[in-house]
């Protein structure tokens, strides 16, 4: 039955548990890491609505480290991503574009890189 043999249960989550409460770090989780003045805020599985919480704090976690100018976006291991998820990144842009940092896109699966050209995110941010 895939990772938990109780169905809609992840990972680490027991029945009953939402999977902000499981223990540990899960697929959905986004990451944050930094690497002397750049941070990276790396994501996986579905980029959508369900994410905004967590992409939300990951974001304040990045931003308000002291000494960070830049900010990636790691949506390597992204495999969807709708509007929402187009969405948070313009926030992102705009909250970091405040503080004087700049937002790069990498890493982009060819599908998800499909849907940032057709919404010229191109024009808005780098896209390596």
């Amino acid at each position: 039955m895939g990772i938990s043999e109780t169905p809609g249960v992840g990972e680490g989550q027991t029945p009953g548990q939402t999977l902000e409460e499981a223990p540990g770090k899960t697929r959905g989780d986004a990451q944050v890491t930094t690497v002397g003045a750049r941070v990276i805020i790396s994501i996986e599985g579905r980029f959508d609505f369900n994410r905004h919480r967590e992409f939300r704090s990951a974001c304040e976690q990045a931003l308000t480290q002291s000494g960070v100018r830049d900010v990636e976006v790691n949506l390597g291991g992204v495999d969807y991503i709708d509007s929402s998820g187009l969405g948070m990144l313009l926030m992102l842009r705009e909250t970091a574009g405040a503080g004087h940092k700049t937002v790069t896109l990498c890493n982009c699966q060819d599908n998800v890189k499909q849907i940032l050209q057709v919404a010229n995110f191109g024009k808005l941010f780098p896209i390596a």
